[in-house]
């Protein structure tokens, strides 16, 4: 199975211009292909992954990819099928943003030459307005520009003539890789098909009709509910661990809808066909195990942040799922615990009734405490208290900086010790 038939069989591939000429260049070297990603925000969210996934797949199989990092493009902003006009950054936000995607596409290809991220802004910002008039403009028909999807979905509420260029900013792009580098082939999502066809276009122009150069799209991703994909209940989910931690993007993965899992495992792990296949007959046949989600979050954990940030978030997950925290470290308890009700305490002692109702809130009442802790309800750092007068010591776990409540089977509460 070549790469392209891989593709197909993940259900990878939306729109492809040429497909029987691209097969066939697949097959006969290894091409150069590009996807790129304007420095809008410092961090790549699960969706970002989609294209890169595909590049990665062709970094594996020997082929060569390039990453362009959209300095200049970003720093105007696409049409991106919103009513509104993107918000121009700084130029000082734009380079910062650059930086940190640079960082995390190093993380996931590597750096060991066999890929290249470069930065329109290296050849855009050379142009003059009149040689991009005279050398580019001419040769972008208005008529073609308006009939492109992402552009007229726009001429009702009105696009900018800024936002309505940037078509042919990243035509050059693909007209400038073709020239340098012999890249080929330009991978996007399914919005991106009219800007990739037109640099195609430019392409044959410039450099004439029997020029080889390809695109390919992928499909729009969206969950068996309908809805789009990538986004929870807090937002995005970021690559980034400070905005998204390690364990909440394990968790989002081994959540995942039985109807989707096998889908994401063709989309974003490296695992092979029989591995998939087999994964698939548990989600039918052992859908309790939720075997394939696992093996979603681990790998898609590891290739994103590590295999010592899986070990951490497979820690506190079934920490959690057991009760049994007292393994867990400092940090551990910090990341697991950040989204669940928390407040601040004293270090001093004091009757473990009291605390909970007068302290920390968890209980309504003292007569509510008093019965939750006689039931055997509540449970501090780990071990079940019984005793309605017994004495509770803030500092006497997790380095003095946490104590964790769990009442019942899974409400759990962190104190932070002031």
């Amino acid at each position: 199975m070549n790469i392209i038939d891989d593709l197909k069989w993940r259900g990878a591939i939306n729109q492809q211009t040429d497909a029987e000429g691209l097969n066939k260049e697949v097959n006969e070297k290894k091409i150069g292909l590009y996807a790129g990603i304007d420095p809008t925000g410092d961090s790549m969210h699960v969706g970002h992954l989609i294209p890169f996934m595909i590049l990665k797949r062709f970094q594996l199989a020997g082929y060569h990819p390039y990453i362009i990092i959209g300095g200049a493009t970003g720093s105007i902003g696409d049409p991106s099928g919103k009513k509104a006009e993107r918000k121009l950054q700084t130029m000082d936000q734009v380079k910062y943003n650059e930086q940190c995607l640079t960082k995390q596409m190093e993380s996931l290809f590597g750096q060991d030459g066999s890929f290249t991220i470069v930065n329109n802004y290296d050849w855009l910002s050379k142009f003059s307005l009149l040689d991009f008039l005279r050398d580019y403009g001419k040769l972008f028909n208005v008529n073609t520009m308006l009939n492109k999807e992402i552009v007229s979905s726009r001429l009702e509420t009105g696009i900018s003539y800024t936002e309505f260029t940037y078509q042919i900013l990243q035509g050059m792009d693909f007209e400038h890789l073709y020239k340098k580098h012999d890249v080929q082939l330009q991978i996007g999502g399914a919005d991106q098909w009219g800007n990739i066809t037109g640099g195609i276009d430019l392409i044959h122009k410039t450099q004439g009709a029997d020029a080889k150069a390809f695109g390919l799209t992928i499909p729009l991703m969206l969950k068996a509910d309908g809805t789009k994909f990538g986004k929870t209940a807090g937002g995005a989910v970021w690559l980034d661990p400070k905005k998204t931690t390690p364990y909440e993007f394990y968790q989002f993965w081994i959540n995942t809808d039985d109807r989707d899992v096998v889908k994401y495992l063709k989309y974003f792990t490296f695992l092979d066909r029989d591995e998939i296949e087999a994964l698939a007959d548990k989600v039918k046949n052992e859908p309790w195990k939720r075997e394939a989600q696992r093996r979603l979050a681990e790998e898609v954990t590891e290739f994103v942040h590590g295999k010592e940030a899986v070990k951490e978030a497979e820690n506190i997950t079934n920490a959690l799922f057991s009760g049994n925290i007292k393994d867990l470290t400092v940090d551990e308890v910090e990341t697991g615990f950040k989204n669940m009700p928390s407040m601040e305490v004293s270090a001093d002692k004091k009757n473990i009734v009291e605390w909970l109702a007068d302290d920390t809130k968890i209980e309504s009442s003292r007569r509510q405490a008093r019965e939750d802790v006689k039931n055997g309800a509540i449970r501090i750092n780990g071990d079940k208290i019984d005793d309605v007068n017994a004495e509770i010591d803030p500092t006497a776990s997790f380095d003095g900086k946490f104590v964790v409540v769990r009442r019942g089977k899974k409400k759990y509460f962190l104190a932070r010790i002031k």
